[in-house]
């Protein structure tokens, strides 16, 4: 399910963003790497579109999302707007912090960080996954496609090793999954914690999603409508190709603590 809807958005990418066209026949890698470096971007024919990308006017607008990975407005807000919003976006206009806990809760059993979710084990599970991805991808245009897929597949928990496969092979499932079970997975998870708890105002469900440092419920209520739009009304440099409007929509329900 999961590549399959990736590979659709990947085709919106191609036909929404003037410049990019259809993908070019030799052209075997991610609309996201098409501008890391001047032969791809030759072989997938998006010159233009990363000249454009090359020369940042103005800082870019700062995303951080407070989620958990089995609530379902969660999954469908990091599915149908972030994602999307990322792909569209150049890196230099949108930056983006995950924060995987929402409205789990923390203990201290002897030494040693225990978790307890809103929807069970198994999303704690989930959360420590992909805590442990973005670890040890690094870089989010690494671990960012694996949580996607991740998410929009039918089990969270049990993607990881084909969406590793598929977006992300360069990296070690061992490695990811020896965080997960020891202690630099409850460290990193204890961390996530810590940044949830610190939050100003307090989270009162998931999606909870902070611009610029901030979060309001106007914010909230224009992310989960067109967070596209929104990021594109924030951003004070000059607009890239994307910001060409968006469709309203209805938003949908989160998770309440």
């Amino acid at each position: 399910m999961a590549p399959t809807l990736l590979l659709a958005l990947w085709a919106l990418v191609a036909t929404l963003v003037p410049g990019l066209g259809l993908v070019a026949p030799g052209c075997d890698s991610p609309p996201h790497l098409w501008c890391s470096s001047p032969e791809i971007a030759v072989a997938c024919q998006a010159e233009g579109h990363c000249a454009n990308r090359s020369r940042p006017s103005a800082a870019p607008v700062e995303l951080s999302l407070y989620y958990e990975s089995l609530c379902p407005g969660c999954r469908l807000f990091l599915v149908q707007q972030l994602f999307t919003t990322w792909l569209l976006l150049p890196a230099e206009v949108l930056n983006i912090t995950l924060v995987p806990y929402g409205n789990a809760q923390e203990r201290n059993v002897s030494g040693r960080w225990q978790f307890q979710c809103q929807h069970g084990p198994e999303e704690c599970l989930g959360n420590m996954i992909e805590t442990c991805l973005m670890h040890e991808g690094q870089n989010f245009s690494t671990y960012f496609p694996v949580i996607f897929c991740m998410e929009s597949g039918s089990s969270v928990t049990k993607n990881l090793e084909a969406c590793l496969q598929i977006y992300a092979p360069q990296l070690d499932r061992g490695r990811i999954a020896a965080c997960v079970q020891g202690d630099t997975g409850a460290a990193l998870m204890h961390r996530n914690a810590q940044l949830t708890e610190a939050l100003d105002p307090p989270h009162q469900y998931v999606p909870w999603v902070v611009i610029n440092g901030k979060h309001t419920d106007e914010l909230q209520a224009q992310a989960q409508v067109s967070l596209l739009g929104l990021v594109c009304s924030l951003y004070q440099g000059e607009k890239p190709e994307a910001c060409g409007g968006s469709v309203a929509r209805k938003a949908p329900a989160g998770c309440r603590r």
